[in-house]
């Protein structure tokens, strides 16, 4: 509870800076959308942006959510098209013949494209942290070494699911999931099973194994992971929630469920990341420039270090329910401001 309480605190430390930036309507008519000039993103929404990122990325409460939540409070969930300085609609991609409507660029698609961008920060944390793991792997790519090549194998068993849906339902997600109310739902959904995996954990089989290691995991174990890591498309779900359970579920310790976690993780983001930026990334260059992109890189990066070894500690120390009643108390915090 204190725990949940902190990292809370922390986060909501963070909102003076959204009160000195202009509201988003909440009831704008239905009508059309307007085309309007866009704005820049400041050096202290990026470095919110940034932080957010690198703190929630890897703990079980869904960066998505926040980063969502992040972007309505400071006004960058405008889907209105934005123009040049001519005047001129501005485009992610002109209408052709095969999709007159096009792709408008506007504001959100931009922020979109950022906050997905910057995961890069949290990618290299990872690769810092956990080098020796990533070398393990390299030698067992090329047969060097036995554990490695089966954690390898089951990292690539881990990630097909995710990489196969995510290819197939990522406008669909872009356009129906990434919503307040979306996210609302899904950390409360996520918290009650949380609670349940936790409480299964420390009194069960899970509880009593003998510390599997995540390549020891099989094949069919490592391919439940994996379907278990698509839940977390949904915004406010969490890819590092669903994962921890998952190990949890196939007999791995907090720790170690924590660590397969992050390693299947550098595939699943770095697939994300380089797909949204072909899409979107030229776009939201244009719109915000490199040195917002670079800053909340970077602080993704410290901040999401940083979270990483405060995960370890905490799920070894305290489990997942601290991390649950967090996501109950932004729930409730969030329907309030909605609600008022």
């Amino acid at each position: 509870m204190r725990f949940a309480g902190c990292l809370l605190a922390s986060l909501l430390a963070l909102s003076p800076l959204c009160a000195q930036l202009p509201a988003t309507p909440v009831d704008a008519p239905a009508e059309p959308a307007a085309i309007v000039p866009g704005r820049e993103l400041t050096l202290g929404e990026a470095v919110v942006l940034g932080l957010v990122e690198g703190i929630t990325e890897f703990l079980p409460v869904s960066s998505t959510g926040h980063l969502i939540v992040t972007q309505y409070f400071f006004g960058l969930d405008d889907d209105r098209q934005l123009t040049d300085t001519h005047g001129a609609p501005r485009w992610i991609k002109p209408p052709s013949p095969e999709n007159p409507a096009g792709r408008p660029l506007s504001l959100k698609a931009a922020a979109d494209a950022y906050t997905v961008i910057i995961q890069v920060g949290g990618i290299a944390a990872v690769v810092v942290l956990y080098w020796s793991q990533l070398w393990s792997l390299a030698l067992g790519a090329v047969g060097l070494d036995r554990e490695g090549g089966r954690l390898l194998r089951n990292i690539v068993i881990g990630v097909l699911p995710a990489a196969l849906l995510g290819l197939t339902l990522d406008d669909w997600i872009d356009a129906h999931l990434f919503s307040v109310p979306a996210v609302i739902a899904a950390l409360v959904a996520g918290a009650l099973l949380m609670f349940y995996v936790d409480r299964r954990q420390k009194g069960s089989l899970w509880a009593q194994s003998n510390g599997r290691k995540p390549a020891e995991l099989r094949p069919s174990e490592a391919l439940l992971v994996g379907c278990l890591q698509c839940v977390a498309m949904w915004p406010g779900t969490s890819r590092s929630m669903m994962t921890i359970v998952g190990g949890y579920i196939v007999g791995l310790k907090p720790a170690q469920a924590a660590e397969f976690s992050f390693l299947l993780g550098l595939p699943t983001l770095a697939g994300a990341a380089l797909l949204k930026g072909i899409k979107g990334g030229p776009a939201m260059i244009e719109v915000f420039g490199w040195t917002p992109v670079l800053t909340g890189t970077l602080v993704a990066f410290v901040s999401g270090a940083l979270a990483i070894k405060l995960l370890v500690a905490a799920l070894t120390r305290f489990g997942l329910a601290p991390f649950a009643v967090y996501r109950l108390v932004v729930a409730g915090v969030l329907l309030l401001v909605i609600v008022t």
